[in-house]
């Protein structure tokens, strides 16, 4: 008896490392194929966009490198979906699966080493996204940096909209053609604080040395104005101006970091600051409209009618600024890349239900059905994250089931799968 316990021990980890095996060789095949499809659509698009500038083909190398955790993170829990599905699925085909049930092994043997794999999998996802791609920005920051100062006509590309925050200044491009801008338009402001506008069919870029720019605009028209009196404007026209970008200006316009770029740590850190400000401008809202509404009703109470319409007009502009500010959009998108950097690693750990159970329905070609099926339920996993996040920003849908609902679908529909095969025996 006591042989036989230790036997039956023996083949149980045997086959759990055996099927683990399996699935890690399929989990890398599969990878790669991910891998480079990612890398196809996003990295070699931006690479192509650098190199067409003439920037050193050793620098457009590193930017990639340090692309790269985004799409480790992003191609692993697909790359376990279809790996799961493909092992699972031959083993099915092939009877093998009957051969570990006949041995007096349960439906767990097999589900066991494919959790423990799924889990691995997101764990390595979750340092690919959480870890190395904060680490890697940081990088490709700095690169781009000194990019940018060797060639900063860089910044300025074919029909782009550019920020620049130092001097609150907006340029607007059409085409760039070398080093020849078609339809120009630069918003600013002088050195009084007032507005200005300038437009211009054609202006030619100069690099000046240490990462300034000199943008020469033929035949420009200028128009400069106050805010707070419309009326009151100046114009001007020239056969030619120069506007000087410094390499301040240039540094500022640099893509900042977002919260996808940050780790989940930071981002919350982030959320409770914009959070506590948040509740600032909101209670300070209130007070706003319970003095203007208090007001009203002091002057209804007194019989006073001149002033009504203009109380009434505040009362109403405070109660619309208080419904304005109700959804803080930027907190919104913080609070999604929090959820959706947990979501995404971890769907490969809420991928293995579905693959598992899909997996052992297969009865013929299971490892092509395997494939097919992975990237449907792959492509329908991305579109209902995207699904997720238009609701959550727009409609103001929780953000946490806006990203872990397709997680809680794959759960759903692996356990409903898995009872079916498990009372159908």
């Amino acid at each position: 008896m006591y042989s036989g316990i230790r036997l039956k021990s023996a083949h149980s980890k045997t086959i759990f490392f055996y099927i683990a095996r399996e699935i890690l060789l399929a989990f890398c095949i599969c990878f790669l194929f991910f891998f480079f499809a990612f890398f196809v659509n996003q990295i070699l698009l931006m690479a192509k966009e650098i190199l067409a500038k003439r920037v050193p083909v050793y620098q457009v190398a590193l930017l990639v490198v340090y692309s790269l955790p985004s799409i480790i993170a992003m191609a692993s829990p697909f790359a376990c979906l279809t790996g799961t599905l493909i092992t699972i699925g031959r083993f099915s085909s092939d009877n093998e699966i009957l051969v570990f049930l006949s041995s007096g092994l349960s439906y767990r043997s097999v589900f066991f080493p494919a959790l423990v794999v799924g889990l691995l999998i997101s764990l390595f996802s979750f340092f690919a996204n959480d870890i190395l791609l904060p680490a890697g920005t940081v990088q490709f920051s700095r690169l781009y940096r000194r990019i940018l100062f060797s060639s900063p006509a860089l910044e300025l590309e074919s029909n782009s909209v550019k920020h620049f925050s130092e001097k609150d200044t907006v340029i607007v491009t059409g085409p760039v053609i070398d080093k020849t801008i078609r339809d120009i338009l630069i918003l600013d402001r002088t050195m009084e604080g007032e507005r200005r506008m300038i437009i211009a069919g054609e202006a030619g870029l100069e690099d000046m040395g240490e990462g300034n720019i000199s943008i020469n605009l033929k035949d420009p028209f200028v128009q400069t104005g106050k805010e707070n009196l419309k009326k009151d404007y100046d114009y001007a026209s020239s056969d030619s101006l120069r506007y000087i970008i410094s390499q301040n200006d240039i540094a500022d316009a640099i893509h900042s970091v977002g919260p996808r770029e940050m780790s989940s740590v930071d981002v919350r850190k982030e959320i409770h600051k914009r959070e506590a400000v948040y509740r600032e401008k909101m209670e300070a809202e209130y007070y706003r409209v319970s003095g203007d509404a208090l007001s009203l009703e002091t002057k209804l109470r007194e019989g006073d009618t001149l002033n009504m319409a203009t109380l009434t007009e505040n009362l109403l502009s405070s109660s619309e600024s208080v419904r304005t500010m109700s959804r803080d959009r930027g907190l919104l998108i913080y609070r999604l890349e929090y959820y959706k950097k947990f979501a995404i690693p971890f769907g490969a750990l809420c991928f293995v239900l579905v693959a598992v159970s899909i997996g052992l329905l297969a009865n013929k070609g299971g490892q092509t059905v395997g494939f097919i099926i992975g990237i449907c339920i792959s492509a329908l996993y991305w579109g209902l994250l995207l699904i997720g996040q238009e609701l959550g920003t727009r409609l103001d849908f929780s953000p946490f089931w806006s990203m872990w609902f397709p997680n809680g679908l794959a759960i759903a529909a692996g356990a409903v799968l898995m009872s079916i095969k498990v009372f159908s025996r």
